[in-house]
């Protein structure tokens, strides 16, 4: 397999159906008793059979908690992920968060986002 066809857009359907929705909730992420990211204007991203992801509007994280790291990643249904170290609480996450700078069209609205991994911050929480 070529590389042009390990980085070739996938579109969703039937067989790997991905929806974005605006999450109605306050959606905050807490690393070390800090909350490092707090939200109105969630989008909820739900793929395939994974559990549903908050993606975070970059303007509600505290940016100086956050450092890109080494790692990436990708996905054909959603693109080229970067991840980011969080530091907060005296407590340092690896990876924690990640980002798709230029996500395929089919899920161009988490652009300027970011997600969390649920295992690696205290808590992601949904209030009312």
């Amino acid at each position: 397999m070529t590389s042009a066809a390990n980085t070739a857009a996938r579109t969703p359907g039937p067989d790997h159906p991905i929806t974005i929705e605006p999450n109605p909730h306050r959606v905050r992420v807490i690393v070390g008793g800090v909350i490092v990211a707090e939200t109105t204007a969630a989008l909820t991203l739900r793929e395939a059979r994974y559990p549903a992801v908050h993606y975070i509007p970059r303007a509600d994280i505290a940016a100086d908690l956050f450092e890109p790291s080494e790692r990436r990643s990708h996905c054909p249904y959603k693109g080229d992920a970067r991840y980011f170290t969080v530091t907060a609480g005296g407590l340092v996450k690896r990876d924690a968060a990640w980002s798709y700078e230029a996500p395929f069209p089919a899920v161009a609205a988490i652009a300027g986002h970011l997600a969390f991994y649920p295992e690696k911050v205290d808590a992601i929480e949904e209030l009312n």
